[in-house]
């Protein structure tokens, strides 16, 4: 599958925060930032130009476009992809994500392998590195958990590896759903069950619901999420800046959820709360 492959040069990293938010309502599911530079993925079939310089003309950003095969995004990856370390609030190695070409680190309690290809979620970003973060305070143990908007599959990985016994891991796009597959046979997954869906409606209620998407979509399944929450049920959103934690906040609370923390990272948010 042909993606398109924007490039935006010159990027505060301010102004890159809110760019990923944007093109992320507008479909874009790949990202990669270094300094001053931002480069966003979307499958050809999916791109609206129209809609894009919209959105771009409104950011005030200049920007070159070029398209890509599968190949090379796997190449490129091979070259510049990092593993990402999270530690404890103690300091003790807590997860570290990392793809099959780095070499086994034993020092920490995880290790969680991916390929990412065009998937969202390496824990590079500062959403996924705060729902990793949080998912350490939480025991997993012998509970059902959904994970809506599953991108690499990181989270819903992450998940079996701290002891739940099922795992549904939910996304809307092709590509992210061959990539979460991929990566789950990788990591020796057994109680993940990928899902290609719309939304979180018609699956079973869980213990716990990881939902590292964007605002928008958060706010449209509020509804869907609290009807597929165990009464006492965690969930952990993300997936959103800074500047709509109000927003965010009274949906949450309109929707009948009991919000019991909030947690930040650059210009980026978590929210825990609780199915009464």
């Amino acid at each position: 599958m042909e993606h398109i492959q924007i490039s935006f040069q010159n990027v505060e990293a301010d102004k890159a925060e809110i760019l990923i938010a944007l093109l992320s309502d507008a479909g874009f599911t790949g990202f990669e930032e270094a300094e001053s530079t931002l480069e966003a993925f979307i499958p050809m079939s999916n791109f609206d130009q129209i809609e894009f310089d919209r959105l771009v003309e409104s950011t005030n950003t200049s920007y070159s476009k070029s398209v890509i095969k599968e190949i090379n995004w796997n190449e490129k990856w091979e070259s510049d992809f990092e593993p990402v370390c999270i530690y404890t609030k103690n300091g003790k190695p807590f997860v570290k994500i990392r793809a099959g070409f780095h070499k086994p680190d034993a020092s920490f309690e995880h290790e969680v392998i991916i390929t990412p290809k065009m998937s969202f979620g390496t824990g590079h970003h500062a959403t996924t590195y705060l729902m990793v973060d949080r998912m350490g305070e939480i025991d997993f143990k012998n509970k059902s958990v959904i994970d809506f908007g599953t991108g690499t599959g990181v989270l819903a990985i992450l998940a079996e590896k701290l002891g739940s016994i099922s795992v549904i891991a939910i996304d809307n796009d092709d590509w992210s759903i061959n990539n979460a597959l991929e990566n789950t046979e990788i990591n020796f997954c057994r109680n993940v069950q990928v899902v290609k869906a719309e939304s979180i409606s018609n699956i079973d209620a869980a213990h716990i619901i990881l939902a590292n998407i964007n605002l928008n979509v958060i706010i449209a399944n509020l509804p869907a999420i609290k009807a597929a929450s165990l009464p006492g049920a965690i969930i952990l959103f993300s997936g959103i800046m800074l500047a709509d934690e109000e927003i965010l906040s009274e949906e949450i609370i309109k929707a009948g959820l009991i919000m019991n923390a909030i947690f930040r990272r650059e210009n980026w948010l978590a929210i825990s709360a609780v199915n009464k």
